[in-house]
């Protein structure tokens, strides 16, 4: 069973994920309840208590929920932030792999954010919850992203990424120290995180940093030459999309 508390302060939300828990997640056992920084404080200062997860509502009436997990630190459960749509949270949540659900909460989304829980597992929840922090309180300085991978959760620099290229549901991302990490997770999903960062998709498998882009050479359909010798196709659907990017690029300089 996976251990849970919820830190909710309006009633009718938290009756209904407790609702949509017991009737979604079966193996989901909630442990605790709070409506308050205050009361969520009292509750964690149970050692019996033992939780795997929590799901927090990230606006209480006595402040935002980062007060009680900076009081908290170092955490040693999950976290699943259950939030009104906010760009600024979803992204932090998305750049820092820490799971999330919107209100209205869909089931689906329930189901999926439980699924990712590993209980008793080293999840790196603290520094996940540090890049969360980061983003949230100071977007345009942002530099760092987690990104949860096969075999763990790696913390990388932004910069660092040269390209990701996608197989099925799952995106190959690739350092300029030559190493691969294996990520689960679309690359539609990288594409739109990282679109702020410079990066561009210039196939369905391929997104680049525009900053490692050494060549672009215009025949046999067009096809870009990376700075790790790679060479990228530019589809030809994106081609003309690209072309203006690429105007952009040199009016810049």
């Amino acid at each position: 069973m996976i251990r849970a508390i919820i830190v909710e302060d309006e009633i009718h939300g938290l009756n209904n994920l407790k609702n949509l828990l017991a009737s979604n997640c079966e193996d989901v056992e909630i442990v605790g309840e709070a409506t308050s920084i205050e009361e969520g404080l009292e509750l964690f200062a149970d050692e019996f208590l033992e939780p795997d997860v929590a799901f927090l509502d990230i606006s209480l009436p006595d402040g935002l929920i980062f007060q009680m997990l900076n009081a908290l630190k170092p955490i040693n459960f999950d976290v699943i932030f259950v939030t009104a749509f906010e760009e600024y949270a979803i992204k932090a949540c998305e750049y820092s792999s820490i799971g999330y659900i919107v209100k209205p909460i869909d089931p689906d989304a329930l189901k999926e954010a439980v699924d990712r829980v590993r209980p008793r597992r080293n999840n790196e929840i603290n520094s996940r919850l540090d890049i969360f922090n980061n983003f949230y309180n100071n977007p345009n300085a942002f530099r760092k992203m987690s990104i949860s991978a096969l075999d763990g959760i790696y913390f990388i620099n932004i910069q660092d990424i040269v390209r990701l290229e996608a197989e099925d549901n799952y995106t190959h991302v690739f350092l300029n120290t030559s190493e691969r990490i294996t990520a689960s997770k679309t690359i539609k999903a990288f594409e739109d995180l990282l679109a702020p960062f410079n990066f561009y998709r210039v196939h369905k498998r391929h997104v680049i940093n525009l900053n490692y882009m050494r060549k672009f050479v215009k025949g046999d359909g067009g096809y870009l030459i990376m700075d790790d010798e790679i060479k990228i196709e530019v589809s030809r659907r994106r081609r003309p999309a690209f072309m203006e990017q690429m105007k952009k690029l040199q009016q810049g300089f």
